[in-house]
C-alpha cells in the first residue's frame, strides 16, 4: 500500500503539506492510515461471513 497516496486520496493530505511534516509526525499518520485499513479489512470479511 502507498500510505502517501492513501493520505492524500482519503484524508486529503497535500504532498507538500506530508514533505514538510517531522519524521515522527509522518509515522503518527502512517500508523493511523494503516490502523484505519487494518479496521476496515476486519469489517469487509464480516460482512462476508
Amino acid at each position: 500500500m502507498n500510505l502517501a497516496h492513501f493520505a492524500l486520496q482519503k484524508l486529503h493530505i497535500l504532498p507538500s503539506t506530508l514533505s514538510k511534516m517531522s519524521d515522527r509526525e509522518k509515522a503518527f499518520i502512517y500508523a493511523s492510515i494503516r490502523c484505519r485499513v487494518d479496521d476496515e479489512k476486519r469489517e469487509a470479511a464480516k460482512v462476508r461471513k
